[in-house]
């Protein structure tokens, strides 16, 4: 037999998704409470940033100002530049070896 589903309002939605959001509450709990899925839930989660223009948390996106911006390609340079450097100290160590074992003959 398959389950009978609840349906919810748009208010109700909005707010078990408005509770969602509190810190001290989980979606599976909140889920589990309302009768509905966590998958459903997270949807509901979805679509109320989409309409309200917010961007999740914890995503990785940051937004950063001109200056982080630049700080932040600056070091992506560096870390580049360094690894560069390290491939050309062990590339003149390899060759100084090989040049030491021919002169030895």
């Amino acid at each position: 037999m398959s389950k009978i589903r609840k349906k919810f309002t748009k208010e109700e939605r909005l707010e078990i998704v408005k509770q969602s959001f509190e810190p001290d509450h989980q979606v599976a709990d909140l889920a589990d409470r309302y009768g509905i899925s966590a998958n459903t839930l997270s949807r509901w989660r979805r679509e109320f940033r989409e309409e309200h223009g917010l961007q999740a948390q914890g995503q990785g996106i940051k937004i950063m100002s001109d200056e982080e911006r630049k700080i932040a390609s600056l070091e992506r340079q560096l870390r580049e530049m360094q690894l560069e450097r390290d491939i050309l100290k062990k590339a003149i160590g390899i060759f100084s070896k090989a040049d030491k074992k021919s002169t030895n003959s």
